[in-house]
């Protein structure tokens, strides 16, 4: 069973998942605070990098199965068309109203 990208329960976690999914990098920059950071199965990566090759470039998707508590944490589904369709595991940190760091990896 999935969960609706419209009910996160968390706005800011709500809005870095809508802007993914539809591909939008204005919005997905606008979700990330200034300096945001990020890492990959427990390694630091360049944000940008990272995702201009892991989601714009290669039409990155998250289908969120679950969602934590507090809303700050997703597994979820994510394919993109290099590395095909894994599940994952997703937590955000939030600063002001905004991710401020991401942290995901295989679940």
């Amino acid at each position: 069973m999935t969960i609706a990208v419209d009910q996160l329960s968390e706005k800011a976690v709500r809005s870095f998942v809508t802007a993914l999914n539809a591909g939008d990098r204005a919005a997905f920059a606008a979700s990330l605070t200034p300096g945001a950071t990020m890492s990959d199965d427990g390694s630091d990566r360049d944000l940008a990098e990272w995702t201009e090759r892991e989601i714009f470039s290669s039409s990155g998707q998250m289908e969120v199965e679950s969602q934590t508590p507090d809303g700050l944490g997703l597994v979820a589904l994510f394919r993109n068309d290099t590395w095909g369709e894994m599940r994952t595991a997703w937590r955000f940190t939030l600063d002001a109203g905004k991710v401020g760091r991401f942290e995901t990896g295989q679940a």
